[in-house]
């Protein structure tokens, strides 16, 4: 997507701050949103598209001044609306009857086999490899150049690298497509590979000396030199 939302390479945020012993969760809200989506992926509420396309959908403001999680907040409200799930008044109106009575608790309900569910789906480590006969087009030491396009919807090419030359550094096998992995999409797996750039080559006169760019890519993103 050539829109906000490719915040990589892009200039003018500043330098990235690194937090020391970063918790997993900065507040409790954003753990209790993790596990609301966790509770609620067997609906597919952002199908067909996705969560990534919905995210994608916001409005750049919006986007740039939201953190992560409350990026997952709205576009979880947004897609519950959509759905006719819950309704623009109803999220209104608890919304506000929370904040007038904030010593008010919140609905909980206990259900040991959904929360056995939603662990097992956490923790479950699904295999990337894909077994689909796919055969390589490169090989590592091939001569590449990153593909010039203009995807409508996501993609994972970075603005910055498209039309840039670099070289295959390793072959990771085949993986899902991320492009067209959403619901409702066939994932048309394809083979991976780690491209090294030259930092001149993306950046010019102004790289630093000997610096080099490792970016994994599918194969359709590039092609031969």
């Amino acid at each position: 997507m050539n829109g906000i939302h490719d915040m990589g390479g892009m200039h003018g945020f500043g330098p990235i701050e690194y937090e020391e012993n970063e918790p997993v969760f900065h507040a409790v809200w954003e753990g209790r949103m993790y596990g609301l989506r966790r509770a609620i992926a067997r609906y597919q509420i952002t199908a067909p598209h996705g969560s990534r396309y919905v995210i994608e959908s916001l409005d750049p403001a919006v986007y740039l001044t939201s953190s992560y999680y409350e990026r997952w907040l709205l576009t979880t409200e947004k897609a519950l609306i959509e759905k006719g799930l819950l309704t623009a008044e109803e999220l209104d109106a608890k919304t506000e009857f929370f904040r007038e009575h904030r010593e008010a608790s919140l609905p909980r309900r206990e259900d040991p086999e959904e929360l056995e569910r939603i662990l097992t789906a956490t923790y479950y480590r699904q295999p990337l490899h894909r077994e689909v006969g796919v055969v390589p087009r490169f090989k590592v030491g091939d001569r590449v150049k990153a593909r010039n396009i203009n995807p409508m919807g996501h993609t994972r090419l970075p603005r910055y690298v498209r039309g840039k030359r670099g070289v295959i550094a390793r072959y990771h096998g085949v993986h899902d497509f991320q492009d067209t992995v959403p619901e409702g999409f066939e994932a048309k797996p394809q083979p991976v590979y780690s491209v090294r750039f030259e930092g001149s080559e993306l950046w010019g006169d102004v790289a630093e000396a000997n610096q080099s760019l490792y970016i994994d890519m599918w194969e359709s993103y590039m092609e031969p030199v």
